[in-house]
């Protein structure tokens, strides 16, 4: 079959509380993010794995609470006064000496201005190759949540948003088959989902039995 070249489109994906699935894996995080009055030092680090929410839950915290969302891997003016502050991934900004610096002197900033500071990693503080010393021994000592891996509800919660976001939608039985044998992390839905839409378009028909099976099968060889 001659496939048809297709385009990359804009995808929409759903981000608002609505759209967020809470399970026994995320519960406590969640929790932990709607009383950030109790935070010690109004600080907070968010852990978990890739894609399991984790930047889904910042936005939220930012719209409800006025937050600002910093990358210090690029220039920024100091935030206000007693500020709300978002830093997502802040893994990436290890190694670098100007970015860390930044995140040095956003941190005392906040924590002199009595402001909140709230931040998402993939992995622990001491694992992540920060330099600067002082910036460590900070971050080291902030109040951390965790967003644990998957259970079965999550799962199906974030393959069906995958799906949705794409704006695609499989037989019910053609989506049991991929939940049942797909690798059970969030790393796998959006990998399966993104070639699965990608096929369906270059093939011009809709996801099949045969067609997932095809995908999770070439996943493993």
């Amino acid at each position: 079959m001659t496939e048809q070249l297709s385009f990359e489109l804009p995808i929409k994906a759903a981000s608002g509380r609505d759209a967020f699935f809470i399970s026994d894996a995320n519960r406590n995080a969640v929790s932990m993010l709607e009383n950030s009055a109790q935070w010690p030092q109004k600080k907070m680090l968010l852990l978990g794995p890739e894609k399991c929410g984790k930047t889904h839950l910042l936005k939220i915290w930012a719209s409800e609470n006025g937050a600002l969302r910093i990358n210090p891997l690029n220039d920024f003016d100091q935030p206000l006064d007693g500020a709300s502050v978002i830093v997502d991934n802040i893994q990436n900004l290890a190694g670098t000496s100007a970015a860390e610096t930044r995140m040095f002197h956003l941190h005392n900033h906040l924590h002199s201005t009595g402001g909140f500071l709230l931040m998402a990693s993939n992995m622990l503080i001491s694992q992540s190759g920060f330099k600067l010393a002082d910036l460590l021994s900070r971050l080291q000592g902030i109040s951390s949540t965790t967003i644990q891996h998957p259970d079965d509800k999550l799962l199906r919660a974030v393959l069906l948003k995958a799906f949705m976001d794409r704006q695609l939608s499989p037989a019910p039985p053609v989506f049991a088959y991929i939940l049942k044998n797909m690798s059970r992390s969030f790393d796998a839905i959006f990998d399966i989902v993104e070639k699965l839409d990608a096929k369906s378009l270059a093939e011009k028909r809709p996801i099949s039995r045969g067609m997932a099976a095809s995908i999770l099968r070439s996943s493993i060889d």
